[in-house]
C-alpha cells in the first residue's frame, strides 16, 4: 500500500494516510488568550477540516491522544470534547500531562481516523 502524505514538509506532514488510516496532529492556531475551552474548540474545528481532506469526519475517529499542560483544565477540555461528539461516537482516548513547545498552548491532540472509503490520495 502507498503512503499518502498531505502537505509534506521537511519536518512533518499535515496528514499521513496508510492502509485507510489517517494520522494527524492539531495545535491551537487562533487566539490563545481564551483559555483551554477556546483552544480545544480551535483544535477540534481544525480536526474537522483535516478529516474532510481525507473524506472522513469525526464519527470515523478511532483514537485521540490529548496532550494537556495542566490537569486543572480537564473539566473545561471535557466540556468541549463531550459537546463535540454525538452520543456513542467518541473514539478511544488518552490524556497526558506535558510541557508543550509553545508555553501559551494548553492542549495539543494527535488523531487517528478511518479515511473515507473514496479517499485515493
Amino acid at each position: 500500500m502507498k503512503i499518502h502524505r498531505i502537505n509534506a514538509g521537511q519536518r512533518w506532514s499535515d496528514i499521513v494516510v496508510y492502509n485507510g488510516i489517517a494520522k494527524f496532529v492539531e495545535i491551537p492556531e487562533g487566539d490563545l488568550s481564551g483559555g483551554v475551552k477556546s483552544q480545544v474548540a480551535q483544535v477540534l474545528a481544525q480536526a474537522e477540516k483535516s478529516l474532510a481532506k481525507v473524506g472522513s469526519d469525526k464519527s470515523r475517529l478511532l483514537s485521540v491522544t490529548i496532550y494537556i499542560t495542566d490537569f486543572a483544565n480537564i473539566n473545561g477540555l471535557n466540556e468541549v470534547w463531550d459537546a463535540w461528539f454525538a452520543e456513542g461516537t467518541a473514539p478511544s482516548r488518552a490524556c497526558v500531562k506535558v510541557e508543550l513547545s509553545n508555553p501559551e498552548w494548553c492542549v495539543e491532540m494527535a488523531f487517528e481516523a478511518a479515511a473515507g472509503e473514496d479517499f485515493a490520495g
